[in-house]
C-alpha cells in the first residue's frame, strides 16, 4: 500500500503524538509499504526524517501554537495536496490531527475520492476547563465528531477511548494501541553520576515526572504526591523532564525541584532509569506513552486507572492505581511507595512492558486498513456520503 499520513506534529517536535506517529511511519516502512508524510516545516529538521524510495515528504507552511513555541500549526495547503495526490495517488489518506492542515487534507481527499481514515490522539476539547474557556468544550467536541465522521474509520489508542468516542457519536472506531521500546527504555540505563547531580543523599528516592509542564497535566497533584513521599523520605528529590507554559512559574515556586527541560532518546531513557518512583497524575490523556516508558524502565508507578494504566496495568501487581479523579487515593498510593520496598512493582512493570511490541501494533493497524480497502461494500458506503 501507499499511505499518506497527514499530521501537524512530528519529530523533531517532542510529544507523545509525534513519537507515536514516527513509530508508525518507521513500522510501515519496515513492513515494505510506502509513506507520503505531509507535515508542517519545522525550524530544526532532523536528518532521519528523510528516507529514500519508500518515503516522500511534503512540508507545508506553519505558525507557532500559542503557549507552545516549539509546536507548529500546519496551514491549509489544498493546492499542494491536490497536486501531490494527482501525481502520486495514495491508496488511503490517514489524518492524524484535526487542525487546519488536517481539515484541508480531508476536504481534498474526499473530493478526489481517496479513502480517508483518521486517528484520535489528544483530548484537546477537554483542555478548555484548564484555560478558562470550559463553555467551549461542547463546541470543540462537536467539531471533532463532525471531522471524524467524515472519515471511514477513526483509530484510538484504547478500547475505553473507542467506547467513549462511540458513545459521543463518533462512528467506526478501531483500536490502534501503543507499543514501547524496551531496548531503549530499560533499568540498565540507571546512571549513578546523573543521580548524584540530582541528590545530596545517594540512597534517597528520585521521584520523576515526564511530560508537558502545563495546566492540563494536573501537575499540582504530582507536586502534592511528591510532598507525601518527602514527609517519609526527607531527602527525596522531584525531577521534572519536559517543558511548557508552567515551567517558569514552577521553577520560581519550587527552586528545590530539578527541571531538565526536553530530553529525547538515550538521554530521556537515562532520566527514567535513574529514577525510582514515577508519578502520572494526568486526567486528560488518550493513552499516556510516558507511563509505559516508565514501566519499561523498571519504575514503581502511580497513576489513575484509565487510559494506558487501565488498558495494561494491574493495581498492586505492576503499578499502584487510583480511581480516575480520586486525588486522595492517588496521594495515598504515592505515600505508600515512599517506604514500601516489598512491592517489587518495578520488576513486574518491566515484565509487562516487554510484551508491548510496536511491531505488533503496526501490523494490526495495517491489517485493519487493508481489510477496509478490500471491503467493496464498505468502500461504496463511504463514497456515498461524499
Amino acid at each position: 500500500m501507499k499511505i499518506a499520513l497527514v499530521t501537524e506534529t512530528y519529530p523533531p517536535e517532542v510529544n507523545g503524538v509525534a513519537m507515536t506517529l514516527h513509530r508508525l511511519v518507521t513500522g510501515i516502512l519496515a513492513e515494505g509499504h510506502a509513506i507520503q508524510l505531509v507535515r508542517p516545516r519545522q525550524t530544526v529538521e532532523a536528518e532521519w526524517c528523510h528516507f529514500d524510495g519508500q518515503l516522500e515528504e511534503l512540508l507545508v507552511g506553519s505558525l507557532p501554537l500559542p503557549g507552545y513555541d516549539r509546536l507548529r500549526i500546519g496551514l491549509p495547503a489544498m493546492r499542494r495536496l491536490k497536486r501531490l495526490w494527482q501525481s502520486s495517488r495514495p491508496d488511503v489518506v490517514h489524518i492524524a490531527t484535526e487542525g487546519p492542515l488536517g481539515g484541508a487534507a480531508l476536504w481534498v481527499a474526499r473530493r478526489m475520492k481517496i479513502p480517508v481514515v483518521s486517528s484520535f490522539h489528544t483530548n484537546f476539547h477537554s483542555y478548555g476547563a484548564y484555560y478558562g474557556v470550559g463553555l467551549l468544550q461542547g463546541i470543540g467536541f462537536a467539531y471533532l465528531r463532525t471531522f471524524h465522521n467524515y472519515t471511514a474509520a477513526t483509530f484510538a489508542p484504547t478500547r475505553a477511548t473507542c467506547e467513549e468516542l462511540a458513545g459521543q457519536g463518533i462512528r467506526n472506531t478501531r483500536v490502534m494501541s501503543r507499543g514501547v521500546d524496551c531496548e531503549l527504555y530499560q533499568p540498565a540505563t540507571r546512571c549513578d553520576k546523573l543521580r548524584a547531580s540530582w541528590l545530596g543523599n545517594a540512597t534517597a528516592p528520585v521521584v520523576l515526572y515526564v511530560g508537558r509542564i502545563a495546566q492540563e497535566k494536573n501537575l499540582d497533584l504530582a507536586i502534592r504526591g511528591f510532598y507525601e513521599i518527602k514527609r517519609k523520605q526527607p531527602d527525596a528529590r522531584f525531577v521534572l523532564v519536559g517543558d511548557g507554559p508552567m515551567r517558569v512559574e514552577l521553577e520560581k515556586a519550587h527552586p528545590e525541584f530539578v527541571f531538565t527541560g526536553f530530553q529525547r532518546g538515550a538521554e530521556l531513557a537515562k532520566c527514567y532509569g535513574s529514577a525510582d518512583i514515577f508519578l502520572f497524575p494526568s486526567v486528560t490523556e488518550t493513552f499516556g506513552n510516558v507511563l509505559t516508558e516508565a514501566m519499561a524502565s523498571g519504575l514503581a508507578c502511580v497513576a489513575y486507572d484509565y487510559a494506558a494504566a487501565a488498558e495494561y496495568a494491574t493495581d498492586g501487581a505492576n503499578a499502584l492505581l487510583a480511581a480516575k479523579g480520586d486525588e486522595s487515593g492517588f496521594l495515598a498510593a504515592a505515600s505508600r511507595l515512599a517506604n514500601d520496598t516489598e512491592l517489587r512493582l518495578g520488576a513486574a512493570a518491566r515484565d509487562l512492558a516487554m510484551r508491548l511490541s510496536w511491531g505488533g501494533v503496526v501490523r494490526s493497524y495495517l491489517a485493519d486498513v487493508s481489510t477496509m480497502l478490500q471491503c467493496e461494500e464498505c468502500s461504496l458506503e463511504y463514497l456515498e456520503i461524499i
